[in-house]
């Protein structure tokens, strides 16, 4: 799929792989030779993104600079001429939501991380965001107002960031889309049904929206319980 897709910057999530166990077949995926990855310090087969590129970025970074969260290997940020791309795996709030509160730690510091680059250039923000922000995002809402991607303190923290500058690229573009998502359980054939939720985001700041042609979630790429989304940019 990734060859025939011949993307010029691919962004995984929750890699769960350290960077001596990259897979070879991933080492060797032509077109995209410049590779950065980043995992758990000390729990493997916890969290981890990648981040694989056509061409060299400028520079590359690893975490947000935030001690708590950078241990577990979530953000590789590269930047390229005109903008930088961010590969992100954000935390679950976690079953019964133990989780919720460096969850919302997270995102307020992840926010000013992403402000601090916003500041120089333009942002393109891809990954597991862990939270569907409207109810047009998930298939039950109304079951789902205490659970994990739904509560609302991760609904505000989705809102912060956009009122911040940044666009979610694929509702600003279809914004009465529904049954779009991203993300289906293993359990009761959810995905066969489409009882899924949108997890996934490529964020852009405002000022990119006239470059964005369009972000296609696709749906038809299996091999995970979420789906590939691909977001096309003339820049």
């Amino acid at each position: 799929w990734v060859q025939e897709e011949a993307p010029d910057v691919l962004c995984l999530q929750e890699t769960k792989c350290a960077v001596s166990a990259v897979p070879a077949e991933v080492r060797a995926l032509p077109g995209l030779p410049h590779q950065f990855w980043s995992s758990a310090k000390d729990r493997p087969g916890y969290s981890g993104v990648g981040l694989l590129a056509k061409t060299e970025p400028l520079n590359v970074t690893y975490g947000i600079g935030d001690p708590e969260h950078d241990v577990d290997g979530r953000v590789v940020t590269a930047e390229f001429p005109s903008l930088f791309v961010v590969s992100a795996y954000v935390p679950n709030a976690g079953r019964g939501l133990v989780r919720l509160e460096p969850r919302q730690r997270f995102d307020a510091a992840f926010l000013q991380f992403l402000q601090r680059l916003d500041a120089q250039k333009p942002v393109l923000l891809c990954g597991d965001l862990n939270v569907a922000h409207q109810e047009i995002d998930l298939c039950h809402p109304r079951a789902n107002r205490a659970s994990p991607g739904f509560t609302p303190q991760e609904r505000e923290g989705f809102s912060r960031l956009l009122a911040a500058g940044f666009v979610d690229s694929f509702r600003h573009l279809y914004p009465e889309a529904r049954g779009a998502f991203t993300f289906w359980t293993y359990l009761g054939g959810a995905r066969a049904r489409n009882v899924g939720w949108r997890l996934d985001y490529a964020v852009v700041s405002r000022r990119l929206l006239g470059a964005l042609c369009d972000c296609k979630i696709r749906s038809a790429a299996l091999g995970s319980d979420h789906c590939p989304i691909t977001a096309l940019l003339a820049v």
